[in-house]
């Protein structure tokens, strides 16, 4: 046999897509695993013509499910970021978006027998430790894709996943602030490094050049920011204590700007070496905690709420995302909890398959 037939579910999830696996399906040392999941996604070709992906950073993800061992969670979430053009594999993040279709698909591969109503699913991130709890709709003990819910970056609309996350402050540096200071300058630029949910460098959109309004597209194509933009995030993922970045795909990085339509703030973020088309929904969450603490670089440019819980609509790219934040300021800011609204799509469902010379399958 030449290739091997590897199960899998392709589904939206929020604003990105890919496919889903059972963890058990594929290799269990990270080496063979990258070199599986660059096959099945056609990763070192800019359309991934040879695989599945869509030859952009957000339907290049990859998530594995199974049964957890935590005595909390009921599903444990193993994420991978491919890339697109480079025949890498980051195991470093985890994805909000994807985070959606979790639910869903544990439901659709048996890994959890529905409820009659609302499925409640506890789901621990294996790649940062993050808790979350998704609520599915299963009206009658059945998954339902069909709703009125609607986010900005995914066409028409669907049923809503409510997603409420917990435990992720410092989920990949240890620290909410991994540098020790709300505020740092970094090759003249001023930015507040941050961890929650994702650590991303935040900077504000005027001190890099830019409006902070502009299209994904726009952005993308000024060749000059983006070289300003990765030389600043290198030397703040030293600061933050994260190595050398170079290949990573964190700390992502964002800008901020005054909201114009209504928001709370605008936002534009980086993947990092290309413009989100919307917003993650980890990103979303560290974005809207800076835009809640005094003193980072979202000073002066929103009127802050004091009162908690707050939803912080964040204006981005496509539209906006509403994050609602439980926290409270009794001793600087402290994050309880974020909950957002999202949804998911089943795609398709097979094999995918890749070379067997990569990988010949389980014994």
């Amino acid at each position: 046999m030449t290739q091997t037939a590897i199960p899998y579910i392709f589904m939206r999830g929020g604003t990105s897509k890919g496919p889903y696996f059972l963890r058990e399906d594929l290799p269990e040392d990270l080496e063979t695993l990258s070199q599986v999941l660059i096959a099945a996604v056609g990763a070192g070709h800019p359309l991934n013509i040879d695989g599945i992906g869509g030859g952009a950073a957000v339907t290049t993800k990859v998530a594995m499910l199974s049964k957890s061992q935590d005595n909390w969670a009921d599903i444990d979430y193993f994420f991978a970021q491919v890339s697109v053009e480079e025949k890498l594999v980051d195991f470093k993040p985890t994805c909000g978006n994807i985070m959606s279709g979790v639910g869903p698909a544990a439901i659709e591969m048996g890994l959890i027998e529905p409820a009659d109503d609302v499925t409640e699913i506890r789901i621990r991130a294996v790649n940062t430790g993050a808790q979350v709890l998704a609520k599915v709709q299963t009206p009658g003990g059945a998954l339902d894709y069909e709703g009125d819910t609607e986010i900005a970056g995914a066409p028409g609309s669907a049923s809503p996943i409510e997603l409420s996350f917990m435990g992720v402050v410092g989920a990949a540096t240890g620290k909410f602030l991994p540098t020790g200071n709300l505020r740092d300058t970094i090759q003249g630029v001023e930015v507040t490094c941050m961890d929650v949910a994702m650590p991303v460098v935040i900077a504000r959109a005027e001190d890099l050049g830019v409006t902070g309004y502009e299209s994904a597209e726009d952005l993308d194509a000024n060749s000059d920011f983006f070289a300003r933009l990765e030389a600043i995030r290198v030397e703040a993922g030293e600061k933050m204590g994260m190595g050398d970045v170079t290949n990573s795909v964190t700390p992502k990085f964002g800008l901020l700007a005054p909201a114009k339509d209504g928001g709370t703030i605008a936002v534009r973020y980086f993947m990092p070496k290309k413009t989100h088309p919307s917003m993650a929904v980890t990103g979303a969450q560290c974005l809207a905690s800076c835009a809640l603490t005094p003193g980072t670089v979202a000073d002066g440019l929103l009127e802050r709420p004091t009162a908690s819980p707050a939803e912080v609509v964040l204006e981005h790219a496509s539209g906006s995302i509403g994050v609602l934040v439980d926290f409270n300021t009794e001793d600087g800011f402290e994050l309880n909890a974020a909950g957002l609204v999202r949804t998911a799509r089943k795609l398709a469902a097979g094999q995918v398959f890749v070379p067997a010379r990569i990988w010949a399958g389980k014994e």
